[in-house]
């Protein structure tokens, strides 16, 4: 007996030493990934004013008139972009839920539109479709008058088209407490003759509000991390909020301006952390326990309305899309949009552009690398986590979610000044290279392979790891062999989440771009910013198309996939 206990533990040991090493290699990625970009932002905020003041800078920069006017600028249009992201979410997390729809899934699809098109490409489409020149408004004598300015460029404007942007947060919270909603409890009411709309109303309602608090309170984290729709809609309105002058001070000043742009990422941070707090608050406190049985399941059909949704979806989410598209048919701005004006100029100029299509290869090979290397981080993480709990891994997971949740803005700025100067050792500065995206965005995006690779690991069994330790299997042999065929579909679907979002990405792009490493989103706001409308449109709609196929390659594994791994597929 002592000796076949002393053979386990002699077999248990390397095995204990594996995983120590495993952690603290992942503990030093994260270190340089995420915690000390931060941690340098953060720092560089809190420095003396230039009289010798403590917390000079930081009390100047708050109390100018820009600083005040930004502020303001962001809470009018987050607070009202979340009034349309909650009023629209809902009511389509309702109709989708509570009703029995023949088109249930395609309309799930469109309604997440928003949230799967780049923020700049949503914009843009906007644009287009509210413009004086707009191929479908125009026909119908509903567009702007010639030469006046475009409605959007507005804080309704803004807060408009985030709102829209916004709205599937909203929708996928609420949809998530509707689909856990007991199928006794609406049967009740239905027995006692309660009508349907105070089912809906007085019983319903009252047990997903927390969920629609919550998911409010995300959408409004998102508003004010937003610097796609600000950018496009709210410069040329002259209307400033904090992640366009946080851009603009930048252009203007460079590294200079380093501390005063800190603390206005320090402002945009502290306000993600209240929301995330109330959120999580409102998700612990307020949450409506409910009994157990089988989930509420739609019988009523509603043809009319049914009719009713698809055109406010379509208006949302397609329409605006199908004016960005006919603006790229045109061959110049200006041009009626008619079968005799299509034509694929704008395509073929924008193909035959190198810096647009160095953009193309610049972003497919971030997004790609940005993948695999996330794939590789997330795969030992979330094996290590699911068979250890201690206070290291419990932090490392908030560390790592901290780019994500945290406005991209913040991040940008934190890869700025942890990465300006030469780094230790080899000399080399990365500012103004390529190797600076990559890892800003390895900071940014690790959460979404993460988060469904973490949900596999926690339903995988652990006793087959278990047996494999036992016998002498080496650590890396545990993950590759035992661990990583169960989540592997988890990973690629994460991974393919990835390569959709950081395609597109614009945020943190736009303030660390250089000469040579531009990328998709940046070359559409530079070109629909020069006054190209019609080349910023071609370069969206491919990009679009891109997003798309890549949709559609996810949607087709989906059976493969934990459920709830992609929010369009129930």
């Amino acid at each position: 007996m002592r000796n076949t206990a002393w053979v386990k533990t002699r077999k248990a040991m390397p095995a204990w030493g594996g995983e120590h090493l495993l952690v603290s290699l992942l503990v030093l990625y994260v270190a340089v990934t995420t915690l000390w970009p931060l941690a340098r932002l953060f720092s560089s905020a809190f420095q003396a004013g230039e009289d010798g003041t403590p917390l000079g800078l930081m009390l100047a920069t708050l109390s100018s008139r820009s600083t005040l006017r930004a502020l303001s600028g962001t809470l009018q249009t987050a607070l009202l972009s979340v009034v349309v992201s909650t009023l629209i979410g809902v009511a389509l997390a309702f109709a989708v839920s509570l009703l029995k729809l023949r088109t249930r899934a395609a309309l799930t699809f469109l309604i997440l539109m928003p949230l799967i098109v780049p923020s700049q490409t949503m914009a843009l489409a906007w644009i287009e479709l509210f413009g004086a020149q707009s191929p479908i408004l125009k026909p119908l004598g509903l567009a702007a008058a010639p030469g006046s300015t475009n409605p959007l460029y507005s804080v309704g404007g803004i807060a408009l088209v985030m709102g829209i942007e916004h709205m599937p947060l909203v929708f996928i919270a609420v949809r998530a407490a509707l689909r856990a909603l007991p199928a006794d409890l609406v049967e009740a009411a239905r027995i006692l003759g309660i009508p349907p709309r105070r089912i809906g109303t007085g019983i319903v309602l009252p047990i997903v509000m927390p969920s629609v608090l919550a998911g409010s309170l995300i959408a409004f984290t998102a508003a004010i991390g937003n610097f796609g729709v600000p950018a496009l809609l709210g410069i040329p309105g002259r209307i400033s909020v904090l992640t366009t002058l946080i851009y603009q001070r930048l252009n203007g000043f460079g590294p200079a301006a380093a501390g005063q742009v800190a603390t206005l990422a320090l402002v945009l941070a502290a306000m993600a952390a209240i929301a995330i707090v109330m959120r999580n608050v409102v998700a612990t406190r307020l949450a409506v326990p409910l009994p157990a049985g089988a989930p509420f399941v739609a019988r009523r059909s509603a043809p009319v309305l049914e009719m009713l949704i698809w055109i406010l979806v379509l208006i949302l989410s397609l329409v605006p899309l199908a004016a960005l598209t006919m603006t790229a048919l045109l061959p110049a701005i200006g041009v009626v949009f008619g079968l005799d004006t299509i034509s694929l100029d704008q395509f073929r100029a924008v193909l035959d552009n190198q810096t647009v299509r160095r953009a193309f290869a610049n972003s497919l090979w971030l997004a790609l690398i940005t993948a695999a290397i996330s794939m590789l981080v997330a795969v030992p993480l979330a094996f290590v986590s699911s068979r250890r709990q201690n206070p290291v891994l419990r932090l490392l997971d908030i560390v790592i979610e901290a780019p994500w949740v945290v406005p991209g803005t913040v991040v940008a700025l934190g890869m700025i000044l942890a990465f300006l100067k030469p780094l230790p050792l080899v000399g080399v500065s990365i500012y103004g290279t390529m190797m600076i995206l990559v890892i800003a965005y390895l900071a940014r995006f690790l959460p979404l392979v993460l988060r469904p690779v973490a949900a596999a690991a926690q339903s995988a069994d652990p006793s087959l790891d278990e047996a494999a330790r036992v016998t002498g299997a080496g650590l890396l042999r545990r993950i590759l062999a035992i661990f990583l065929p169960g989540i592997l579909p988890a990973a690629a679907a994460g991974a393919i989440l990835v390569v959709m979002t950081a395609l597109n990405e614009l945020t943190l792009s736009a303030l660390l771009w250089s000469s040579g490493n531009e990328t998709i989103g940046v070359m559409i706001f530079a070109l629909q910013y020069e006054g190209n409308s019609t080349a910023a449109a071609a370069v969206a709609v491919l990009s679009t198309l891109l997003v798309l196929i890549l949709a559609a390659i996810a949607t087709a594994a989906a059976r493969r996939l934990p459920r709830g791994t992609l929010p369009w597929v129930d």
